[in-house]
């Protein structure tokens, strides 16, 4: 029996060893991902011509003197607002108001001499009447025989007398009347100089420019200020001798600013006619809106549309961009593709292609979360 146990151990553990299957791991084949595209084809696309320039102030005022005198006070400094008619600068006026007050007080002495002119006409006036009266009555005794012709000469001397005495005190009278009219002149100008003494804000603005400290001479004509009118900017751009014919006044245009995050809608307000002689340009004024962040010598970029072109574009939501590249995702032959890119303008929610796509390629939008390079896809249209 022991032998018989013996000679069926290697069968059974032959069957054993059988029955192990090899633990070979079979990678299942990975699903598409379901996807959904836009193919790429060519469109009608706006043609736009982009000039720079730099933001200017369309109203600004440099602030000078009109008199030669010391500096007393300065009221504002650069970056500060102003009202209009706010004072802004006093010079040293002291010796105008010597003026002014000598002018005043000939005033003053010419007025006082009017009441003194004015009853000796009155006194004359009385005079001349008596010496009328008189004469009248001599006339009359005269004419009877009643006078000598003595008498009736002197009534007339006197009567010439009066007359003269009349007329000499009304000459002196207007002589005063003259006189104070001179020195009211006098006086207007003095208070007129006094003014210039006083520098004021000629508009509502920002300072963005000061030359003058207390103590400094101040002379005619040299700038001390530079104002300009708050809200009132435009972009002063450079076009091309090329491309005059296709910009108009009144044209609109998209502005971009450096600091600024948005795009301002203005206008074509002036177009210098001169061409600049070395840039073969032409200066080309566009009103700004009136925005707080603007400040003049900002540089900008004003964008035209000349008209429209063909071309290749994609939603712009299927753009990718890591630092200064452009990506999309391809489906091709049932495999996703990332695809750089070169993009162009932006028009409404698409992106013009410059370079990457061709006409009837297959983009995929929305670009599902995670989706690796190289994945199967499945195209649901």
């Amino acid at each position: 029996m022991k032998n018989k146990f013996l000679w069926l151990t290697p069968f059974v553990l032959l069957l054993a060893g059988c029955s192990d299957s090899p633990r070979e791991a079979s990678a299942a084949p990975a699903r598409p991902v379901p996807v959904s595209v836009v193919t790429v084809a060519e469109q009608r696309w706006p043609s736009i011509y982009e000039a720079t320039g730099t933001v200017r102030a369309r109203t600004s005022a440099v602030i000078a003197a009109k008199m030669l005198g010391y500096v007393r006070e300065v009221r504002v400094q650069t970056g500060d607002h102003v009202r209009e008619g706010q004072l802004l600068i006093i010079l040293d006026a002291r010796d105008l108001d010597v003026s002014s007050h000598r002018a005043e007080a000939a005033l003053e002495e010419v007025r006082s001499s009017v009441p003194e002119a004015d009853h000796a006409v009155a006194g004359a006036k009385v005079n001349l009447d008596l010496a009328q009266s008189t004469f009248a009555r001599m006339q009359e005794l005269w004419n009877k025989k009643s006078i000598s012709n003595q008498e009736f000469d002197e009534a007339s001397a006197k009567v010439k007398a009066a007359q003269s005495a009349y007329d000499a005190v009304r000459a002196r009278r207007a002589q005063l009347d003259t006189q104070a009219a001179r020195v009211q002149q006098d006086v207007r100008a003095a208070e007129v100089a006094r003014s210039y003494a006083q520098i004021t804000a000629p508009f509502a603005g920002l300072v963005t420019a000061k030359s003058v400290d207390p103590g400094s001479l101040a002379a005619p004509g040299a700038a001390l200020l530079t104002i300009e009118r708050a809200g009132s900017y435009r972009l002063e751009a450079s076009i091309e001798e090329s491309r005059l014919a296709s910009i108009r006044v009144g044209q609109p245009a998209v502005v971009t600013l450096d600091g600024l995050e948005r795009a301002l809608d203005a206008r074509v307000s002036e177009i210098v006619p001169a061409v600049d002689a070395a840039s073969r340009s032409y200066l080309v004024k566009i009103d700004l809106p009136a925005i707080p962040a603007l400040r003049s010598g900002t540089f900008g970029r004003a964008s035209f549309q000349t008209g429209t072109r063909a071309a290749l574009a994609i939603p712009a939501g299927a753009v990718t961009e890591r630092g200064q590249l452009q990506s999309t995702v391809v489906a091709e032959h049932g495999v996703a593709h990332m695809r750089l890119i070169t993009t162009g303008h932006k028009s409404d929610d698409q992106v013009e292609i410059l370079s990457g796509l061709a006409a009837g390629e297959n983009v995929i939008f929305p670009v599902p979360k995670g989706l690796p390079d190289g994945a199967a896809v499945e195209v649901r249209r």
